[in-house]
This record gives structure tokens, C-alpha cells and sequence, in this order.
């Protein structure tokens, strides 16, 4: 493909509560056995996008490990490969990342030493499924500048926190709001842009001499008049886990089976980083209801309307409802859990109940299980 990728996964969300404290957003598990950068990476590779940069810095720790070895979706190759970029302090710079921009701004050498002509921008908070040929070639076709693959959302769904888009008959945006007080449309920004490798290069040295550092305020915002910056409207699954609730929901959603379907039978596949753990163990007395039981799990009670991520033990007569209980969980006998999001590697002790009543509930239990 003439274009190279760049995946967006270096910043922090406090709308994700206690899930961000030893997590990048990027890192977040989803559906039982990925992650969530996991989609922005497999659809690099599905759509022959041979040479990727990801931009790390918060809490980068678990989501490096992931990234390890390139092999997982096929970057391992001579002609491209998956490169990952943590801010470096050099005799000219000594920042951290101070927004989008400024993170592609100290890499730019990356875009500098490629030789494609277009570069595609994801951010790495994503769960969808796109070929970016189609949002390149629609690209070309419009002889645009930038290309802002959006989506109408729900007329219910709390927009606000989004970059909201506003586009003639021609599909050019006319409107673009970073998080606006009151939303004038329901047509969001998803994160994903196109735009030709040497434009990007130009704007991005344009921002850093004036001190501006935010790919989406400091350039489509501000040259939305001067360029040609036009939308390209998806109708397909598309969710950003950037809150608690968003995240509860979008893994809640694995549990419908044409969500399920879509993702897991058909073609083009997801890929991810993969564990040798034998696959799920049912005990007698497990009793199991529409949810998802990940590999590595040993269950003795009930879950019902749950996402169980992998390792995670549960013990008898405890019953698990409307719930994520994710990775290498311990859960004591006689335990009630329902409407919460269980933090990996947690103990919960025998004879404990949680229940979130006004919304999810984040359980975290600081107790001493790996003590030397």
C-alpha cells in the first residue's frame, strides 16, 4: 500500500478511573483476549499497511510488552515493520509528549526517512473493522488535503466528548468542534485521518514553530476553512473506550452474537499478542449464561451476562452477573459480584459482595496475593 501508519497510543484519560492507574488506554483488554490497540493494528495489517509507528508514553509498561514482537500481525518483514517511539530526550528536546502534534513532531524523522506518499493516523482506543484502501482511495478521488473518517452516532448517545463534524453535500466539513459544550450534529470524529506524508510534515513543523501541539484543535480546527479537509462516513461497529461506561458497554457488546459474528467470523480476522494457556476448564456446578469465558479460566459458579478474561479462577457457589472480570482474577468461594469491572490480578475474598448501583462499579482489592 503507498501509505505508512501511525497509531495514536500515548495519552492519559482520568474519565477512565482507577482502569488507567497502571494501564495505558491503548492497553485496555477487550473481549475476553485483546487488546485495545489490537484493532488499529490489525487493520494496518489487513489493509497491506506494511510500515507502522506507535507513539507510547503513559503508563507504557504492559502495552511495550504487547507490542514486543511484530510477528502477531505480520510486520515482521524486510521492506516494513512495527516500529514503537517513547518520548527520548535529546540535546534539542527534553519534553514528554505535550499533545498529538508535538508526539509526531519528535518523531518526525520517522515520516522524514519513508518514501510513501500518504500516511494513515489511528488512535489506538478504538474497536472497529476497516479497510483504509477504501478511505485512501476515497481520499485521492476528492483530491482532499485531510480525510476525517467519522460516523453518525445514535440520536441518545452523549456526544459531547467527541470531535464533532459538520459536512455539505460534497462531504467537505465545513464545521469542526473539539469537545463542544452543546453538540450542533451528532456526527463525530473517529479518531482516523489521511493525509499526504509531506503535507503532514509541513504542518506539523508549521504547529511546533508556533508552540502548538494538538493534531485535531491546532490543525483540522484551525485550517478547516484554508483546507480541503473532507469526511468519510462509516456505517460499520465503531466504539471508543475513552470513559468506564464506554468501555463497560463495548465489551458488553461482544455478548450479542451479530457483534461476535462480525468480528470473529468474518473475514478480515483480528489479531493479537497469544498466550499458551489451555482453554477454559467448567467444573461440576458451573453454570454458564450468555457470556464469554476467555482460555486459562477455572469456573465452579455461576456467570451470567459477563466477559471473563483469561486466568481468572472462580469459586464455588458465586455468582458473577452483568460484570468483566479480567485478566488472572482469584474470586473466593460464596461471592457476589454484579455490575462491576474487577481489576486484573486482584483477590477477592470468600464470602465478599459487590454490586454497582448507580452505575459500574470498579472493584479493586489491594491485598497481599504476590508476596515473595
Amino acid at each position: 500500500m503507498r501509505a505508512i501508519g501511525i497509531i495514536l497510543a500515548g495519552g492519559n484519560n482520568h474519565r477512565m478511573k482507577e482502569l488507567s492507574q497502571k494501564r495505558a488506554i491503548a492497553a485496555m483488554p477487550v473481549a475476553g483476549s485483546y487488546r485495545s490497540i489490537d484493532f488499529a493494528l490489525s487493520n494496518m495489517t489487513n489493509s497491506h499497511v506494511q510500515k507502522v509507528g506507535v507513539f507510547t508514553q503513559y503508563n507504557a509498561r504492559s502495552l511495550n510488552e504487547h507490542l514486543s514482537s511484530s510477528k502477531w500481525w505480520d510486520f515482521g518483514r524486510k521492506q516494513g515493520g512495527l516500529y514503537v517511539f517513547t518520548p527520548t530526550m535529546t540535546a534539542e528536546n527534553s519534553y514528554w509528549y505535550r499533545g498529538t502534534a508535538d508526539a509526531i513532531y519528535q518523531n518526525l524523522s520517522f515520516l522524514r526517512n519513508s518514501h510513501e506518499p500518504y500516511v494513515i493516523i489511528a488512535s489506538g482506543d478504538g474497536v472497529y473493522k476497516m479497510d483504509y484502501n477504501k478511505v485512501l482511495e476515497y481520499h485521492i478521488s476528492k483530491k482532499a488535503d485531510v480525510t476525517v473518517v467519522c460516523k453518525d452516532m445514535d440520536p441518545h448517545e452523549n456526544v459531547e466528548r467527541y470531535g464533532i463534524l459538520k459536512m455539505n453535500e460534497e462531504s467537505r466539513i465545513e464545521d469542526f468542534e473539539e469537545k463542544p459544550v452543546v453538540a450542533k450534529t451528532n456526527t463525530v470524529s473517529c479518531g482516523i485521518y489521511v493525509i499526504r506524508r509531506r503535507q503532514l510534515i509541513e504542518l506539523i513543523e508549521k504547529s511546533a514553530e508556533e508552540d502548538r501541539y494538538d493534531f485535531v484543535r491546532d490543525i483540522l480546527v484551525r485550517y478547516k476553512n484554508l483546507k480541503r479537509i473532507y469526511g468519510y462516513k462509516i456505517k460499520e461497529y465503531w466504539r471508543n473506550i475513552a470513559t468506564v461506561e464506554d468501555y463497560f458497554r463495548t465489551n458488553m457488546d461482544f455478548l450479542k452474537p451479530d457483534v461476535r459474528d462480525y468480528f470473529f467470523r468474518q473475514y478480515p480476522d483480528v489479531y493479537s499478542k497469544v498466550d499458551d494457556l489451555p482453554p477454559a476448564k467448567y467444573n461440576v456446578g458451573a453454570n454458564i449464561r450468555n457470556s464469554l469465558i476467555s482460555s486459562g479460566c477455572i469456573v465452579n459458579g455461576t456467570v451470567e451476562d459477563s466477559v471473563v478474561f483469561k486466568k481468572a479462577f472462580i469459586g464455588n457457589n458465586c455468582y458473577i452477573k452483568n460484570s468483566i472480570i479480567l485478566n488472572d482474577v482469584y474470586i473466593g468461594d460464596n461471592t457476589h459480584i454484579e455490575n462491576c469491572i474487577v481489576e486484573s490480578r486482584d483477590t477477592i475474598r470468600a464470602n465478599s459482595y459487590h454490586k454497582g448501583e448507580d452505575g459500574i462499579k470498579i472493584v479493586m482489592e489491594k491485598n497481599e496475593r504476590y508476596v515473595l
